[in-house]
């Protein structure tokens, strides 16, 4: 009997171990099932780096209050650019982009009409505090010098010989503010000569 009973714990030992066995299986099975169905089966280093980026963005953001009108939404761009699509065949399929009617698409839709910038500056305008300007009414002029910049080289680069927008793209440069010329630049100023070569956006 105590020969019979040992055997009987070995059986049911090795039982269990493979169910054990094959209940990993499975879930490792369908656990690479799914990431096959996602896009992230094709993502690079490059991705994941990017998508590391954008949470740093969003946490500094978050965390230290870094301006979090910027960097919340270029964090949230940065991670939804970078996300890898499902590849079928060597096709890159795109899906959500161009589907009609889904989250993505409405999403893309501000990016071609160029929404999100002005709703960004728009909403950074209305978080300025403007009790030290109240209280010091003479700090005008330093607003008043950024505008004063914009017109001086504004004209300055008509004189240069540029055409009307290419002069608006230059002269927003003396405002000091980096985004806005940026983004001026490619609707104004798209198709510059930079170093010999003809670019557009």
């Amino acid at each position: 009997m105590p020969g019979f009973s040992s055997e009987l714990v070995q059986t049911q030992q090795i039982s269990n171990t493979s169910v054990t066995d094959n209940a990993n299986s499975a879930v490792l099975d369908g656990l690479n099932k799914f990431i096959s169905y996602t896009g992230f089966r094709n993502a690079t280093p490059g991705h994941l780096i990017m998508i590391f980026v954008g949470l740093v963005f969003i946490f500094l953001a978050i965390r230290y209050e870094y301006e979090p009108l910027l960097l919340i939404p270029i964090g949230t761009g940065v991670i939804i650019g970078n996300i890898p699509f499902f590849q079928d065949g060597g096709i890159n399929l795109q899906l959500g982009i161009y589907q009609e009617g889904s989250v993505l698409n409405y999403l893309y839709f501000g990016v071609l009409k160029g929404i999100y910038p002005p709703l960004i500056f728009l909403g950074i305008g209305a978080m300025t505090d403007f009790s030290s300007l109240i209280s010091n009414p003479r700090l005008m002029l330093l607003g008043a010098a950024a505008q004063v910049g914009i017109f001086l080289t504004f004209i300055g680069a008509l004189y240069l010989g540029f055409n009307m927008p290419e002069a608006g793209a230059i002269g927003i440069i003396g405002g000091a503010d980096g985004p806005t010329a940026i983004f001026l630049s490619s609707k104004l100023a798209n198709g510059s000569i930079i170093k010999g070569v003809q670019t557009h956006n």
